[in-house]
């Protein structure tokens, strides 16, 4: 099959209005489990229970976002027929790492576009979060062309969780949602510094960007 994938790379160097009532949210994350549920028939071998169906493993804290939008860790092999049934046509990538040549080759042979922007991993007190990347992430986020798309870094947790809580202040969730959906996925890993940037993000420029595929009513 030709290659289909396109790869924007933005690499970062050093050089709220309303007064919504808070919403009520639920996260779902699910950790790969040691047997999902079959789902069609595959020869035995590789991927396959004992009867010879296949098993659909997701990713690491893998988790729907909103209608086309997902959110994960790093997804490996084990993962890819998972991913399949989503009908991907975008990964943001959100490390600074090479994609591995077994994930350029799935996105190749489904024709799957890869935005690759790369922020480092920082741990407190050394804070860089670049602003400007995550604006551009968020630019891809936005345009629903992009759909089915998943957004992912390690592991799941603070470069993605600061994407997806600058995504839901966009949606007017109050700064409590978002801070407690970003704890579920980071959990013990919580950092202050990734919710000081969520709180300080300014949304003002995203105002005449398209929310359609936005399903969010809570």
């Amino acid at each position: 099959m030709p290659s289909m994938m396109q790869v924007v790379k933005v690499q970062h160097h050093d050089d709220e209005d309303d007064d919504d009532a808070c919403r009520t949210i639920e996260v779902a994350v699910v950790e790969p489990p040691q047997h999902s549920p079959a789902a069609r028939p595959c020869p035995a071998g590789d991927g396959c229970d004992g009867s010879g169906e296949e098993l659909y493993t997701p990713p690491l804290n893998f988790a729907m976002v909103d209608t086309g939008v997902f959110r994960s860790g790093f997804p490996d092999t084990a993962n890819f027929s998972f991913l399949q049934t989503l009908g991907l046509r975008s990964i943001i990538y959100l490390c600074p790492e090479p994609y591995p040549e077994p994930n350029v080759e799935f996105l190749k042979s489904n024709g799957i576009h890869l935005f690759h922007f790369g922020i480092d991993g920082c741990k407190e007190p050394f804070v860089n979060i670049p602003e400007d990347t995550i604006r551009e992430a968020l630019k891809v986020v936005l345009d629903v062309r992009n759909h089915p798309l998943l957004i992912h870094c390690k592991r799941g947790k603070h470069r993605t969780g600061c994407l997806v809580g600058c995504l839901r202040k966009l949606q007017r969730w109050c700064l409590t949602s978002v801070f407690d959906e970003y704890q579920r996925f980071a959990a013990a890993k919580a950092r202050v510094s990734d919710q000081r940037f969520m709180e300080l993000f300014d949304i003002s420029t995203f105002k005449c960007l398209p929310m359609s595929f936005s399903s969010s009513k809570r």
